[in-house]
């Protein structure tokens, strides 16, 4: 089998996570470049595997790269995956997708232009309990779904963004708590759920960070055309990473998610979902164990020319909610979807 040639681009905090998913799946690829501006930590990260690092992204045209994981500042995520694509290579990127949902057309727009893939990191969807609830509320055995849930209260010390020079900025991070942490909550239950967004009501805050001008709290209620009402809650404020909660109501019962934990209430028995992923985790326990589960999942959608689960497409929807809670924050009203992204300036009250 053909073993694809891989280059990394930004080998900060996740890259701990791409580096044990490359060595889970070496019979798949060669790991032939990483790349950051601070030439040390490329340097650090090709050590590893014994390739070629560089602070110039430019240096990987004519290197025969297959497939380039973005794993950038967000505000970079467009522009690095658009010369990407033009140049005929594979991409997989962190998320969000990007920043502004336009930004997000864009990138969608090349994909199908250039015909390579275009994919977007949410690994937590590929968790067993997350599987399971979704299969679950697919075979109708939840009943109708009336409501869901989620709950994350985490803490970012002000240490978290004076370490940074982009995040907990309206420009290069697109906003805070939503769109860094809360965003995989948001893309599990829309995924789980299977349906899209009617419209979107919601505030943000920010109650304790005084150097940033971003939220870090965040409520809003989300209606679906399946006709569930989402109620979600998130402030990187508490003391501590304590498990996000997520959980759907249904006629027939309830099931969730405690942190990567999930549970089924139905017909009077109670059952809990390990998941099988668990064995070995690299870094917080909140990223989950399934990067390497998504990244195998995308470098299979390359090789068999099939399409990709999590596309651009999945990455722009999720996005939508955010900037939509951002927007009803910023207009104070509904927002009913399709609606036209704008410029985000400090809109926290």
């Amino acid at each position: 089998m053909k073993k694809l040639r891989i280059a990394i681009i930004g080998c900060g905090r996740i890259s701990t996570s791409y580096a044990d998913a490359f060595r889970k799946l070496e019979n798949m690829i060669d790991v032939c470049y990483a790349v950051d501006t601070d030439i040390d930590r490329a340097k650090s990260f090709a050590e590893q595997f014994h390739c070629e690092y560089t602070a110039d992204y430019e240096d990987l045209i004519g290197k025969n790269i297959d497939v380039v994981h973005l794993c950038l500042p967000h505000y970079l995520h467009p522009a690095l995956a658009i010369w990407a694509m033009k140049a005929g290579i594979n991409v997989l990127v962190e998320k969000p997708v990007a920043i502004t949902l336009q930004d997000a057309d864009k990138m969608i727009d090349v994909q199908k232009q250039t015909g390579v893939q275009l994919g977007v990191i949410f690994q937590t969807r590929y968790n067993k309990g997350v599987q399971t609830i979704k299969r679950l509320i697919a075979e109708n055995k939840l009943g109708k779904i009336s409501g869901a849930r989620s709950y994350l209260t985490w803490t970012r010390p002000d240490s978290y963004y004076e370490e940074s020079n982009w995040k907990g900025t309206w420009d290069k991070e697109g906003g805070g708590v939503l769109i860094d942490q809360a965003i995989h909550s948001i893309d599990r239950v829309r995924y789980i759920l299977g349906s899209d967004v009617e419209w979107i009501e919601g505030s943000i805050h920010n109650y304790r960070h005084e150097m940033i001008k971003v939220e870090d709290t965040a409520e809003a209620v989300v209606k679906f055309k399946n006709g569930c009402l989402y109620n979600l809650y998130a402030c990187n404020l508490y003391t501590d990473n304590s498990p996000i909660t997520i959980e759907f109501h249904g006629e027939k019962g309830r099931a969730g998610l405690i942190q990567d934990m999930g549970f089924i209430d139905l017909d009077g028995m109670y059952t809990e979902i390990r998941n099988t992923h668990d064995e070995v985790k690299v870094g917080p326990d909140y990223w989950g164990s399934c990067h390497d589960v998504q990244i195998r999942d995308f470098y299979e959608s390359v090789l068999n020319d099939t399409k990709v689960s999590v596309d651009g497409t999945e990455g722009r929807k999720t996005l939508e909610i955010i900037k939509g809670i951002y927007l009803s924050s910023q207009q104070k009203k509904r927002i009913v979807l399709p609606f036209e992204d704008t410029a985000i300036e400090e809109i926290v009250r």
